[in-house]
């Protein structure tokens, strides 16, 4: 999930829309609500973003500071206008990188998995045993072959092996992949696309890599 700052809500749909197209969910806020919730939101919420995106709206040069008091994901301002004096403030604010409209929103997971990869974090693919996966919008390989999932399942393989070592539970899964404040669906559907990963994972090694535990939750053993 990309977290998604501006104060003009065409803004935020707007790329609701066009990083839906890629399978990736986003939540847009308002400045004002942004600053509120990113000081009281749970952590299993926050753990869920994969990168934050700021827009134009005042006062984001502290919303880099906000952020990292809460996690690591990547922080990237997005200006609509060419300014040096202005994009010497977001990186002295502490922004991981500036983009300038209009891009297009694989650009922009490019420039996520750059940071990513930089702090060792991310790659073009990351491979763990057998299975090798993109945070691109690519389908995952397994021994070196394509294995196609529909767009839910993929990102739960990816949301999975990106926090290997760690058991995520039901909620964590349905933010990450979901958006957090989806309340047309139900979190009882995380359920059903992991029972359709596991059973075609299992197909393609001989075993099960996803091992469950009741009340906490899901973790993935490829090593």
């Amino acid at each position: 999930m990309i977290v998604v700052v501006d104060e003009r809500s065409l803004v935020t749909s707007g790329y609701s829309a066009w990083f839906a197209r890629e399978g990736i969910t986003t939540t847009g806020f308002s400045p004002n609500d942004f600053g509120e919730w990113v000081a009281t939101v749970q952590e299993q919420d926050i753990m869920a973003v994969e990168a934050f995106l700021i827009g134009e709206c005042a006062n984001r040069s502290q919303f880099p500071h906000k952020i990292r008091e809460r996690c690591s994901a990547p922080v990237i301002a997005v200006n609509d206008t060419q300014s040096l004096e202005n994009t010497l403030e977001l990186f002295q604010a502490g922004v991981d990188d500036v983009v300038r409209k209009p891009m297009h929103v694989r650009e922009i997971l490019a420039r996520i998995n750059a940071i990513r990869r930089r702090y060792g974090n991310g790659s073009s693919g990351t491979q763990i045993g057998p299975i090798k996966i993109f945070s691109d919008g690519r389908d995952p390989q397994v021994n070196g072959v394509d294995f196609s999932l529909p767009r839910r399942e993929r990102r739960i393989l990816e949301y999975l092996i990106a926090n290997r070592g760690r058991r995520l539970n039901k909620a964590q899964i349905f933010n990450a992949i979901y958006g957090i404040f989806d309340s047309e669906v139900e979190e009882s559907v995380v359920e059903s696309h992991i029972s359709k990963l596991r059973k075609k994972l299992r197909e393609q090694l001989g075993y099960d890599p996803i091992d469950s535990k009741r009340f906490l939750g899901y973790c993935i053993n490829l090593d």
